[in-house]
């Protein structure tokens, strides 16, 4: 009896300990992050994360976003991947600026950009998405990748952690844009969804010539595919330029002032996708053995090819059926 006991007290001042562990690692992930912003005009900013695939070494830090300073107050485009990035995002802004933060513009809806916007509703800035949005908040697909986040990414993403929607959603209709204005910077919020989501809207910021151009092209690293339309994608990436932007920030890597050279990989990998599995699917090949014969080479040691590459392989084998299909 006594050794059940000891037994018991033991397990519990296990838990506790544990728990107090756990506190204290929840406590300093929220105090240690602490991003800089990187000016890339009169009066855009922008936070470049790492050039992996979310993880605990990276903090989720992984993915970027911006903001740019008007003379009304400030507007965001993107939030990272967690609710502590999306402070730091509110706190290093305030290092640059006391203005409010008035707009928050979501590229498109997926882990990486959008955890951090629960920070962001907390000060009272408006959320605007593309009406596609919905799908996905309203999809078991919203659910499962935060608790899959909530695995890999504690205590950065937690049972706290929630997927915010919009306060506006955007209609485009028969229209390519929606222009705003906001403190004497013109804005254009440019409607392209279906390319790497059902969701995606770039924005232009007409004075500085400015685009963050979200997940259209990924910099330095292959971009996660999945079940995206690479046909709509690759006719995207062809339009990016349009409005001839003098600077344009992508969603994954650096800043670009030479952009059709820094989005060839996204170009090159999309076609290499969509050349080797449409090949497979026209020769009825099945996946495994068309995805074991191909050579991956020339791109197996970009960052996020062990992670992301098969997956994107699978979506593109499923969307070349759909595309042979169409065509019969």
């Amino acid at each position: 009896m006594n050794l059940l006991k000891k037994s018991y007290a033991l397990a519990v001042v296990i838990t506790l300990a544990v728990t107090a562990m756990l506190f204290s690692r929840h406590a300093s992930a929220t105090q240690d992050i602490q991003l800089k912003p990187i000016k890339v005009s009169e009066h855009v900013y922008y936070f470049r994360g790492a050039a992996g695939v979310a993880s605990s070494a990276n903090q989720g830090f992984m993915s970027n976003a911006g903001f740019v300073i008007t003379n009304d107050g400030v507007v965001v485009y993107d939030a990272l991947a967690t609710p502590v990035l999306g402070q730091a995002m509110i706190n290093a802004i305030r290092s640059i600026t006391k203005k409010p933060i008035r707009k928050v513009i979501v590229g498109h809806y997926h882990a990486d950009h959008i955890y951090g916007l629960q920070a962001f509703k907390k000060i009272g800035a408006e959320i605007i998405g593309h009406e596609n949005g919905q799908l996905y908040l309203s999809s078991e697909i919203a659910q499962q990748r935060l608790e899959q986040r909530k695995a890999e990414l504690f205590p950065w993403v937690d049972d706290k952690t929630v997927v915010v929607a919009a306060d506006k959603w955007l209609s485009f209709k028969d229209k390519k844009s929606i222009a705003f204005e906001s403190g004497g910077i013109r804005f254009q919020i440019i409607n392209s969804s279906g390319a790497h989501s059902s969701e995606d809207v770039l924005l232009f910021v007409e004075n500085d010539k400015v685009l963050f151009a979200g997940d259209i092209y990924f910099s330095g690293r292959i971009p996660f595919v999945g079940n995206a339309d690479s046909r709509v994608w690759l006719q995207t990436l062809d339009r990016l330029l349009d409005v001839k932007p003098l600077v344009v920030i992508p969603g994954h890597g650096g800043a670009s002032t030479n952009t059709i050279q820094d989005m060839q990989l996204t170009k090159t990998y999309l076609l290499y996708l969509r050349e080797k599995m449409g090949a497979a699917v026209q020769d009825l090949q099945g996946f495994e053995e068309a995805y074991q014969q191909t050579d991956w080479s020339q791109f197996e040691k970009q960052p996020a090819f062990e992670q992301a590459n098969r997956l994107n392989a699978f979506g593109t084998y499923i969307l070349m059926e759909h595309e042979s299909l169409e065509k019969r």
